[in-house]
């Protein structure tokens, strides 16, 4: 969505640099050191977060939304966290310095990045009151959801045993969850896929959290309605 919005000259002086790749999954993107950033056009990477135990937890989703790559944007060369595709897909990579080159120049580019960064605090914010406070079905409808608004299609490819480790959950957990999702009409699940039956009532199980980063990415003209 960032690179269709840009005007002519802006996406001209871009093209270039910018180089088509198809992105397997589980292809890492980002692990901690910020050499490449990236343009999805379809599929969806996790941000990732691995704790000393080995746990593993997500605190955002990159789709069509947004970039891979933020620590380059901000002057960073590294920062902890892994980000990789959860749903395969393609896109533009381009060298991170030279998107942060073009980030520093005025221009539309420079105020859709800006935005970016912004609705992606937002998420990791609300992500980290959500994994605290609220409930394993809330949180894993609000989780399916926001796969759902960035792929676009109601069939996914996501595993039980993949879904616990984005909640930082038991797969035992994550499985409760999902049944009960299934058994009300809101989603089926077979062969390591999740197809979205019912959106209205999966809106009506999820918590707030996925209505509020929802509604700023809206805002900020990331996702359409």
């Amino acid at each position: 969505r960032i690179l269709a919005a840009l005007p002519k000259a802006e996406l001209n002086r871009l093209t270039p640099h910018l180089s088509p790749v198809t992105l397997k999954v589980r292809t890492q993107l980002l692990d901690g050191h910020a050499e490449y950033a990236y343009f999805l056009e379809a599929g969806l990477a996790s941000v990732v977060l691995t704790l000393a135990s080995g746990a593993t937890v997500e605190v955002g989703v990159v789709g069509i939304d947004g970039v891979v790559g933020v620590p380059s944007l901000l002057g960073a060369e590294t920062m902890p966290g892994e980000t990789f595709m959860q749903v395969a897909g393609s896109g533009y990579r381009i060298q991170a310095q030279l998107l942060k080159a073009e980030f520093e120049r005025d221009g539309i580019l420079r105020n859709l990045l800006q935005k970016y960064l912004l609705a992606h605090l937002v998420q990791s914010a609300q992500n980290a009151a959500c994994n605290r406070l609220h409930t394993i079905s809330e949180r894993l409808s609000r989780w399916i959801l926001t796969c759902h608004d960035r792929v676009q299609f109601d069939r996914m490819p996501l595993t039980h045993e993949f879904l616990g480790q984005m909640l930082g959950a038991p797969r035992s957990t994550v499985t409760l969850a999902a049944g009960t999702l299934h058994h009300a009409g809101l989603i089926d699940y077979t062969r390591g896929h999740v197809t979205i039956k019912n959106r209205k009532e999966l809106e009506n199980v999820a918590c707030e959290c996925y209505r509020t980063v929802r509604d700023e990415f809206r805002r900020l003209g990331l996702l359409s309605d």
